[in-house]
């Protein structure tokens, strides 16, 4: 018989926002890949507000350079992925200390969001996103007459 250890934040994580949505609170898509998102915490991201209409994604990447990073954007969800050669270094490491495994990361957008732009500073990976309202959503002064 073998015991199963489970935490109740795992369960309340199931009544919260995903963490991998921006603009809207997607449960289904979260059940149904679970087996994509239980790679665990690799590489840790941020998403950060910026203001009423701009988010940003930041993501560490120690290690990495941009021809090792796929990012993807296409029906609502950005993809960030490592592309790896398999091919052998020429480098011989006395510690190994630098994780640089594969993974990817899918994070469902609202139909409003946009990617503005994608680049890699100093081992942090910053995705821009802006919110577009329509016309028919922008606030509006009605005259009194």
């Amino acid at each position: 018989m073998r015991l199963v250890k489970y935490s109740t934040n795992q369960l309340d994580d199931l009544f919260r926002l995903t963490p991998y949505s921006v603009g809207f609170d997607s449960m289904f898509d979260r059940l149904l890949n679970t087996p994509e998102t239980a790679s665990g915490s690799y590489p840790p991201y941020d998403i950060v507000k910026v203001d009423s209409m701009n988010y940003e994604i930041r993501m560490a990447l120690a290690g990495f350079t941009k021809d090792d990073i796929s990012v993807k954007y296409e029906e609502g969800t950005v993809t960030v992925e490592s592309v790896h050669e398999n091919g052998k270094s020429e480098e011989v490491h006395l510690v190994h200390g630098i994780s640089k495994r594969k993974f990817r990361r899918v994070f469902t957008l609202s139909e409003d969001m946009i990617v503005k732009a994608a680049g890699l500073k100093d081992g942090m990976l910053s995705i821009k996103l802006e919110r577009i309202l329509p016309e028919e959503k922008k606030p509006r002064t009605i005259n009194i007459q």
